[in-house]
């Protein structure tokens, strides 16, 4: 009995660890203005095709820069520790997460909006009807 019950208090104590550190990730998405009060954010925008981008992969693999206007326009240098994403300029909207630093936000997590493979197709059925 006494095993049953310690097995069964582990797997209670795992469950809420996991449910305390998973609810931690959720959070609000913040402008570049706030990213400087809150630590680590996260940033939707879009790419600022006009700037240059910089990616060397022979140099280091795990470093790729672009600049990036958040919702209310302001624009700031994003330094992402991570390989440059396939299709990035591409994208419609971005999401980083990360922390400002020095008037640039280092990112440690992206995530990419592309347009749909569908709407065109989409777009010539509404013509048709």
């Amino acid at each position: 009995m006494k095993r049953n019950f310690l097995i069964a208090l582990i797997l209670i104590a795992a469950g809420i660890a996991v449910f305390v550190n998973a609810s931690r990730d959720v959070s609000t998405y913040a402008s570049f203005a706030e990213a400087d009060q809150n630590g680590k954010v996260k940033i939707v925008g879009q790419l600022s095709k006009d700037k240059p981008m910089e990616y060397n992969p022979e140099s280091n693999p795990n470093l790729f820069t672009f600049y990036m206007k958040d919702a209310s326009g302001t624009e700031k240098k994003v330094i992402l520790h991570q390989p440059k994403p396939q299709d990035f300029e591409m994208s419609e909207q971005i999401v980083v997460t990360g922390t400002l630093e020095n008037e640039d936000f280092h990112a440690s997590e992206i995530l990419m909006k592309c347009p749909s493979k569908y709407k065109d197709e989409e777009m010539a059925v509404r013509n048709k009807s």
